[in-house]
């Protein structure tokens, strides 16, 4: 199954597309919380959910004294601009 072209709005690719596209990324989807995503870099570490509206994404102690820095993404972002600020990192 091969990904829409990455200017192409999130809210246009199916479901399992988008979840071979957050594997491509180093994703690991929760085996209980399906809606659930974990990936890991050498800098940092977060935690993706794939909401209704929104992709949410918590990076691990990452903010000030360590805390978690959270951010959402509409689906009405391309593939490419999501990618580029969910995997950049905090």
């Amino acid at each position: 199954m091969s990904l829409p072209p990455s200017d192409t709005p999130l809210y246009n690719h199916p479901l399992p597309q988008i979840e071979q596209w957050l594997r491509e990324q180093g994703c690991e989807q929760d085996e209980i919380q399906l809606h659930c995503w974990r990936v890991q870099r050498p800098s940092w570490q977060a935690e993706l959910w794939l909401d209704i509206e929104q992709i949410v994404v918590r990076y691990l102690n990452v903010g000030d004294n360590g805390q978690d820095i959270q951010r959402a993404f509409k689906y009405s972002l391309s593939r490419r601009d999501v990618e580029q600020a969910v995997f950049s990192g905090p």
